[in-house]
């Protein structure tokens, strides 16, 4: 069997250089390896809907708002299947097959579930939903067959819950169901891109995030109000890089060339960091060089949304044939998982005719 990816996003708005840096810049590398016979990219809105059942129409107007940055990131919809995970319905059949496999308390002990409940003040009232995500989200990766899954460090327990599934479902039906691999971000940067106001999540919820759409003046505006250190008064004062927030965000963007073209006073960002430990570079000089990368980094993928912004049926076209083809997948998967679960009764003629020689006599 070759090589199949499979990842996604919730459209519960813009995505941001969070999701760039986490996981969309190395879905387009991998995509463009042509080392997977398939990679599948999933828009999340089933999930989504399990914490905004009361505004779909949220959920709604951010399918389109994820698609085009997917495809303005480089997504290439010849090279990746890009679908809309509510227009599966095997998923919601994998899903309530699996829950038998899983108990209450191991879900409780899942920390991104714990995390999200605590996030979202469900702790008194738990939409069953949102409790059951990592079923939801091991019914996705499962029925696509997929082996390969690049994931951002928070996701790492909703993974392992997956493949306990896979596991526990092998061991009592038959070797069925494929254990999928976990693909973190190669940069430790990127495992969890801060928010601009130091906090540990960029959250949309938060307003604490850069989008990859935002206008260049609405960037500079956000990356010179960051945080930084806040002992750092005087620009002679030395600096701390540890929770400086525009020093994580050089470590996820920055590359060897951005010094020659923005500040070619330094060889490499280990100078400018030493520069900034000893004191005497000011922060706004930081500043000014982080937002040129960004500007560097985020005005193509700019320009290719707006290119696509002109054709949105077009965008839907591509959902729409990703979405039919991501059916035919998972229908193989669920005739299979049937199979395995001898409930396929109509089409095991073994079962129909041994049933009917029981009561022949």
């Amino acid at each position: 069997m070759g090589k199949i990816m499979l990842t996604g996003d919730r459209p519960t708005g813009r995505l941001h250089v969070g999701h760039y840096v986490g996981s969309l810049k190395r879905r387009v590398e991998l995509q463009n390896t042509g080392e997977f016979e398939d990679i599948f990219i999933m828009i999340a809105d089933a999930q989504a809907l399990t914490d905004n059942a009361d505004n779909p129409e949220k959920v709604r107007q951010n399918i389109i708002e994820v698609a085009l940055d997917y495809l303005a990131c480089g997504l290439d919809p010849e090279k990746s299947t890009l679908f809309i995970q509510s227009q599966i319905p095997e998923l919601c059949e994998l899903s309530f097959y699996y829950m038998n496999l899983v108990t209450v308390s191991r879900l409780q002990r899942n920390p991104t579930v714990k995390s999200e409940i605590q996030m979202r003040n469900f702790e008194a009232s738990i939409p069953v939903g949102f409790f059951t995500y990592p079923i939801s989200q091991a019914a996705d990766i499962t029925a696509f067959k997929a082996n390969t899954v690049p994931v951002g460090e928070d996701q790492l327990p909703m993974l392992e819950q997956t493949k306990e599934i896979v596991r526990k479902f092998n061991s009592i039906y038959g070797d069925t169901l494929v254990e999928p691999d976990i693909l973190l971000p190669e940069n430790t940067a990127c495992l969890r891109l801060p928010g601009t106001d130091g906090k540990a999540k960029m959250s949309k919820s938060l307003n604490n995030c850069i989008y990859l759409s935002e206008e260049p003046d609405e960037i500079k505006q956000k990356v010179f109000s960051m945080f930084t250190d806040p002992t750092h008064i005087k620009i002679e004062d030395p600096g701390k890089l540890e929770g400086n927030t525009v020093f994580t965000y050089l470590d996820a963007f920055c590359r060897p060339e951005y010094f020659e073209e923005f500040l070619p006073d330094y060889a490499n960002l280990d100078e400018l960091k030493a520069h900034y430990q000893r004191g005497g570079l000011g922060d706004m000089k930081v500043k000014r060089f982080l937002n040129n990368v960004l500007q560097a980094e985020l005005e193509p993928i700019r320009k290719r949304r707006k290119e696509y912004q002109k054709d949105i049926p077009y965008v839907y076209e591509i959902l729409k044939k990703g979405s039919e083809k991501a059916e035919s997948v998972a229908a193989q998967t669920l005739k299979d998982v049937k199979e395995a679960m001898k409930i396929n009764y109509f089409e095991d003629q073994e079962l129909i005719n041994a049933q009917a020689e029981r009561f022949r006599g």
